[in-house]
């Protein structure tokens, strides 16, 4: 099943990284495929908080909406989003972010799998470039908030 994994170095903070993909309701204005955003829900749990969102994802014709759970570990700068409900058998995604000389390394990794085959044999025809546009999108977002 489609797996992805990168390291990039940039000149900001583990902090500002962090907030930036936290900031679940705001993907839509940055995000490449992404309709809409609803935090559903969040729950403090004291070194960690529990975010339920829905993500609409819009591309050609194919448009879903599924479900995620996040939880967001301030203390570690670490992001993890488990998939719950839409077009995926599972979904698993980690977002790591670590403060070094000159920036921070961002740690991004994602493990899915489409319930549909056609869904999963197209996607994996452009998945590679898909995350790469992900992640660019982030960097982008980062240098107009912080650049």
């Amino acid at each position: 099943m489609p797996t992805h994994s990168e390291t990039k170095r940039l000149p900001y903070t583990a902090q500002q990284m962090y907030d930036l993909v936290a900031d679940v309701s705001r993907y839509p204005e940055f995000l490449p495929w992404t309709a809409a955003a609803r935090v559903r829900s969040r729950e403090d749990k004291g070194d960690h908080e529990v975010m339920l969102a829905d993500l609409v994802i819009s591309f050609k014709v194919f448009r879903e909406r599924f479900g995620s759970r996040v939880t967001l570990w301030p203390d570690e700068k670490r992001i993890d989003t488990e998939y719950l409900d839409g077009p995926f058998k599972y979904m698993h995604s980690k977002w790591q972010f670590e403060d070094v000389e000159g920036g921070v390394d961002v740690h991004f990794f994602v493990d899915f799998e489409f319930k549909n085959r056609i869904l999963q044999g197209a996607a994996g025809m452009f998945f590679y470039e898909a995350m790469q546009r992900i992640v660019r999108a982030f960097e982008r977002r980062a240098a107009e908030l912080y650049g």
